[in-house]
């Protein structure tokens, strides 16, 4: 009750009752173990994330499919255009479809492998396609060996752009 007022008032002006505040629950901190894990995913997931944006997480150039063409000359082909197939013969008998290629880099290592495909005659020669995939770039020239024919040297330019060509026969 508040004194010096009328009693009018003083049921008007009642201060009303302060409720109850429930008391203020701790609060309970993750393990240290639990919230260094979640670091950790949270911190892997940014890196993975990252890296898949940036294209791999690699500056190593790609790699390219070496293409071109190895024409065997001389006595050992038919004469003439023809929808026959053509091979090497007597001393050019590894010059057939399936031949290896071997592709090495400038520092002189083995970087990919790939065959001559089916020879076609043209012009008093045999023409053989040649594949080799999964070249790898960043060399600044290559050499192509075909069977054991010794290697010849391609510029890096040259191999991508598929202007490889090689010549054997009499």
């Amino acid at each position: 009750m508040i004194r010096g007022m009328p009693d009018e008032l003083r049921e008007e002006t009642a201060v009303p009752p302060i409720p109850e505040v429930a008391p203020a629950r701790s609060r309970r901190w993750p393990h240290p173990l639990v919230a260094a894990l979640a670091g950790l995913v949270v911190g892997a997931g940014a890196v993975g994330v990252a890296w898949a944006a940036s294209g791999s997480g690699s500056s190593a150039p790609k790699s390219f499919t070496l293409t071109g063409s190895v024409t065997l000359t001389g006595d050992n082909v038919p004469s003439g255009d023809t929808s026959e197939e053509c091979t090497g013969f007597e001393g050019y008998a590894d010059i057939a479809a399936g031949a290896s290629v071997t592709v090495y880099d400038s520092a002189g290592k083995v970087v990919a492998t790939g065959a001559l495909g089916t020879g076609k005659p043209k012009s008093a020669a045999c023409v053989f396609p040649m594949r080799v995939p999964s070249v790898p770039g960043g060399s600044k020239f290559y050499r192509v060996e075909v069977s054991h024919r010794g290697q010849i040297t391609v510029t890096a330019a040259e191999a991508k752009a598929g202007e490889f060509g090689a010549s054997l026969g009499d």
